[in-house]
């Protein structure tokens, strides 16, 4: 039974890999052994073969169901707009109009400067993020089983779940703080921003030596932001999905007592964090944008 669960967990947190095989790679499959000839490009049938592609696999199921989420959450709010009504709204408008609201009064009361860019990226952000870790309420075998059914032996449905995904949106965050910081400040204001904090002392033989430590001291915060940023999101979702999957493991009667009071729990888990990085990503940018 332990051996059992082992491969179930196991299955449950790889994902769909497509990436080149080196030429001499043994493959085992159920025809035996297969020696590469030629360095090839094909989906991984174990880990092994995931781990031997290397930094150039792709995971199909998590750029996958991010693209789909995101074509989903497009498509809606397309739609909403195209039939908004200065009339009583339905249900659906009144509700992405509450989202809006949320975000854009999150938006002016944290963002100190201007542009136009800040609310949309803003909204994009928290809704995106809510529907990729939404699918982490999806029962755990739904959609793994479904996918075997089509011939692809493993399927992660919450790209959240994926480093790749999520240090992939910290690092885009990151980028526009860059951008942010030399458009507002110019490239020696931002350069001056880091050799001259937090210790700026007024001798000039302090100040030269106090630079080097200066620059290690907000290097290190400056690349922290990215990093915590995507690894907070993917710690907190990671660990809810690997409850789930524990709980798939009990027996049946089991699964429904603690599956549904975790699933509700978690609905606040899910939102909680796509609100973190919505916030953190508006903070980060208005830090950026100040002129001082």
């Amino acid at each position: 039974m332990a051996g059992n669960s082992a491969e179930y967990i196991k299955h449950h947190l790889t994902n769909l890999t497509y990436g080149e095989l080196p030429a001499g790679y043994v493959r085992h499959g159920e025809h035996g052994e297969e020696v590469l000839s030629a360095a090839t490009w094909t989906i991984a049938h174990n880990g092994d073969e995931a781990h031997a592609m290397g930094f150039k696999a792709i995971h199909l199921d998590s750029m996958g169901w991010s693209i789909g989420l995101g074509l989903i959450f497009c498509l809606i709010f397309r739609m909403v707009a195209k039939s908004a009504t200065s009339g009583v709204p339905g249900g659906l408008q009144n509700f992405i109009e509450t989202i809006v609201e949320f975000v854009d009064t999150n938006v002016r009361d944290t963002f100190h400067g201007k542009s136009s860019l800040i609310a949309p990226l803003a909204l994009t952000i928290f809704c995106w993020i809510f529907l990729m870790n939404f699918m982490d309420l999806i029962p755990v075998d739904f959609i793994p089983s479904a996918a075997q059914a089509l011939g692809f032996h493993y399927m992660k449905v919450v790209p959240s779940t994926d480093p790749n995904i999520t240090l992939g949106m910290s690092i885009s965050v990151f980028l526009l703080v860059l951008f942010y910081s030399i458009k507002m400040k110019g490239v020696s204001g931002f350069a001056g921003e880091l050799a001259l904090n937090p210790f700026n002392p007024s001798n000039p033989v302090l100040k030269a030596f106090f630079i080097p430590i200066n620059l290690i001291l907000e290097g290190v915060t400056l690349i922290a932001k990215p990093v915590s940023l995507g690894l907070r999101l993917f710690g907190n979702m990671y660990a809810g999905e690997l409850i789930f999957i524990l709980i798939a493991l009990l027996p049946f009667g089991l699964q429904w007592m603690l599956s549904v009071p975790w699933a509700i729990f978690h609905i606040l888990v899910i939102t909680l964090q796509a609100f973190i990085f919505m916030m953190l990503t508006i903070v980060y940018l208005s830090m950026a944008s100040e002129h001082h």
